[in-house]
């Protein structure tokens, strides 16, 4: 059975359609959050975390202050990909850890093999940012795995290839989800951390050195080593070990 939406899922799709019905135009503000909250009988953190994902999607800009400046203001309209894009990270909160999981090996693994073989050193220098945060010991758990979810979306967005991206945008928060559900099984967590940096550094390593084998082994291994570890996918590890198309 499908999960039953959360509440800012709720909001979210709320206000998706007032604007896809032109209830909401570019240039509108958002009603206020108490009469959000009020109107769809959700509580007003839910609100805030709807319109975090709209500003996320670049749909709407929020300003603290009073005046006609403040609030939250539509400054685009979902259409086409974007809104796609939109009912996807919203269907994913709902999806199998088991498929999210076999999706991002057949996809990135791809990825990486096709970044390997092609890419401009250049392409992933956002993703080299992000592993230099990454190895900040002083980030928290939740902190590491949300710097480590917009990793593996950085190696997708250097592919250029924007289907593939906004997939991978798509899956993003499920994964941090999913990341964040199997901290709990860890023995220990500073060691899974030092693990995970080192592996993302030796992905990108692999492919810096134009070594499509090796990047996709190692980000196979990755994504299914991290699951294995905090037994999220019961017996899935073996099903992905067999799955290798390699």
């Amino acid at each position: 059975m499908p999960a039953e939406p959360r509440a800012w899922e709720l909001v979210l799709r709320h206000i998706e359609r007032e604007m896809l019905d032109g209830a909401l135009q570019p240039g509108d503000h958002l009603p206020p959050e108490r009469t959000l909250a009020i109107e769809l009988g959700v509580g007003r953190s839910s609100v805030r975390e709807a319109v975090r994902v709209l500003e996320g999607f670049g749909l709407i800009r929020t300003q603290t202050g009073s005046g006609p400046r403040a609030g939250a203001i539509i400054i685009a309209t979902p259409q086409g990909g974007m809104s796609a894009l939109m009912r996807l990270q919203v269907a994913a909160q709902g999806f199998a850890v088991t498929d999210i999981v076999k999706t991002r090996l057949l996809l990135e693994t791809q990825i990486v093999r096709g970044l390997a073989d092609a890419v401009a050193p250049a392409a992933l220098d956002a993703a080299r940012l992000l592993l230099v945060a990454m190895d900040d010991p002083a980030l928290s758990p939740a902190g590491f795995l949300a710097l480590d979810a917009q990793f593996h979306v950085a190696l997708a967005e250097a592919s250029g290839n924007q289907v593939v991206t906004a997939i991978m945008a798509g899956l993003r928060d499920s994964v941090e989800s999913y990341a964040l559900a199997g901290l709990p099984a860890l023995p220990d967590w500073r060691a899974t951390a030092a693990r995970l940096r080192s592996e993302h550094h030796h992905i990108v390593d692999a492919i810096d050195a134009r070594d499509a084998a090796s990047a996709g082994i190692r980000i196979h291994d990755h994504i299914s080593g991290y699951y294995a570890e905090t037994h999220l996918t019961g017996r899935l590890p073996d099903q992905l070990k067999e799955s290798r198309p390699w």
